[in-house]
């Protein structure tokens, strides 16, 4: 089990913000593109796998299949 970043701790607290939801997105788009698991991402922010592929789908990127094998760089 992974642990939640720093810039993520506490951050839904008084809920989202622009420039929070746009980091996030951010985030979350980079790790799934250099092969990180829908569950380890949610791991790092403390989200759950539903509110991931919600970023994803908020970012237009796309999703491997289900149980697909990490991307290679």
């Amino acid at each position: 089990m992974l642990e939640v970043l720093p810039a993520f701790r506490g951050d839904l607290k008084n809920g989202y913000n622009p420039f929070q939801l746009r980091r996030f997105d951010t985030f979350v788009a980079e790790q799934y593109r250099e092969g990180r698991s829908l569950r380890e991402i949610g791991e790092l922010t403390g989200r759950t796998q539903t509110a991931i592929r919600r970023s994803l789908d908020r970012t237009g990127t796309p999703r491997r299949p289900r149980g697909a094998n990490r991307l290679d760089g």
